[in-house]
């Protein structure tokens, strides 16, 4: 079964057990049937992450005794939607998930249980103290369906051990992304390692670019989601700047060629802020906002939510704990890893109280400052299908020789029907 028939099937078979639940009258939850036991699907299998989660997840039973068991059960990423939505139609759901750009399909299918009722509800929560504008991507008519639990902008890591044994300086200061793929270039030319490196692109995952062609105000479709806009002029002329730096310059490393910025492979790499837990202390260096472009004042933003499937036997009990696993106190442990929602832990010094990797004046630069511009990841309804098809189309643009306007006009070929649907 291709990943397109797993997403279908899923997203059909969670209206079909959502339509069962609502016409019992229990919201979804099968009340009696509730066995003791969460269990949360996450794509990290970080082990510090994983541990805050579980210190959360065993006071929360050490208060609800008839909780015995909550599991944290680590997906892959790269699989993650397909493992999920396929335990789904298997009727193996979590009760609990993090839900990424699979968020539109679940929250469009009535797959989710909502959450308003609950938080607004429950003293102290603080629901006005969450951000209007990040929760949005998880919301319908006002009601929020999963909890925006990481607001991670995406910035620029600078290995400045790497720059100085290239003879090129680093300031902290403003810098665009031709000084960016100049100083990479000469990296590449002076140590043979590599320049820059948009992490968790590896010439597949293309939508981790946007972080480039929004510094060219470029978009892959337009705001209604309906037309394909990578053949823009400002699309055109930030895949023409990646191209370069690829295959003219030498800024960018190529195809099948591995470099990871954490282990000292590359001069840069832009990457959430959350990677900065990645950090070893191996050699010196700085984080910056993204460069600019044409566009400046821009930010991008990666989110992740936390929401209760409707097909879980315990869903009332699996709200309440994502209750508890929000609330302030433990918001405030999050934010070690996951940049916050609430407002009033959005200060550099704030962040800088559970974070030991990054200083107060690095998180105010790179995240406080940011999130006010910042949009979040393009997202779609079915992602899995647009993706895989962007990713086919715009494998004739990894070669030297590729024509960049007419391989974007090709992605909106192939993607334009889609859209329209």
């Amino acid at each position: 079964m291709t990943r397109k028939s797993y997403l279908l099937t899923a997203i059909v078979a969670v209206a079909a057990i959502t339509l069962v639940g609502c016409s019992s009258g229990d919201s979804g939850s099968s009340g009696d049937s509730s066995s003791g036991k969460l269990r949360m699907s996450v794509w990290s299998s970080d082990e510090a992450q994983m541990a805050l989660f579980n210190s959360i997840a065993d006071e929360y039973m050490e208060q609800n005794p008839e909780i015995t068991s909550i599991k944290f059960e680590s997906l892959p990423f790269d699989d993650y939607n397909t493992t999920l939505t396929t335990q789904v139609a298997g009727g193996n759901a979590p009760d609990l998930a993090w839900v990424g750009d699979i968020s539109k399909d679940l929250i469009a299918a009535d797959a989710l249980m909502p959450l308003n009722d609950a938080f607004s509800g429950t003293d102290d929560w603080e629901f006005d103290d969450v951000l209007p504008s990040l929760k949005e991507q998880y919301s319908k008519d006002g009601e929020l369906y999963a909890f925006p639990f990481s607001n991670s902008p995406y910035a620029l890591y600078v290995n400045t051990d790497l720059l100085a044994e290239a003879d090129q300086t680093w300031d902290g200061g403003d810098v665009t992304w031709d000084d960016i793929a100049a100083k990479s270039s000469a990296v590449n030319q002076a140590t043979g390692k590599a320049g820059l490196v948009i992490r968790d692109f590896d010439f597949s995952s293309w939508q981790h670019l946007e972080s480039v062609w929004a510094g060219w105000g470029g978009s892959p479709w337009n705001s209604e989601g309906t037309t394909c806009t990578f053949d823009s002029p400002e699309m055109t002329e930030a895949f023409q700047f990646i191209h370069d730096s690829i295959f003219v310059d030498g800024a960018m490393p190529g195809p099948g060629v591995t470099a990871d910025f954490f282990a000292g492979d590359s001069a840069f790499t832009v990457a959430q802020v959350s990677r900065a837990s990645l950090l070893d202390g191996s050699f010196q260096f700085d984080i910056a906002p993204l460069p600019n472009g044409p566009a400046e004042d821009y930010a991008v933003i990666g989110q992740a939510g936390m929401g209760v499937l409707k097909s879980s036997p315990n869903a009332e009990q699996a709200v309440d704990f994502l209750t508890f696993l929000t609330n302030p106190e433990n918001s405030a442990k999050l934010a070690q890893f996951f940049p916050p929602p609430r407002e009033s832990l959005l200060t550099g010094d704030k962040l800088a109280e559970v974070n030991d990797k990054l200083s107060a004046e690095q998180l105010q630069s790179v995240v406080i400052d940011e999130l006010p511009q910042a949009t979040t990841n393009v997202n779609h309804t079915n992602p899995a299908e647009i993706g895989d098809t962007v990713r086919v189309v715009l494998d004739e643009l990894w070669s030297a020789n590729a024509d960049v306007p007419a391989a974007l006009a090709d992605v909106c070929g192939a993607l334009d029907p889609m859209l329209s649907e």
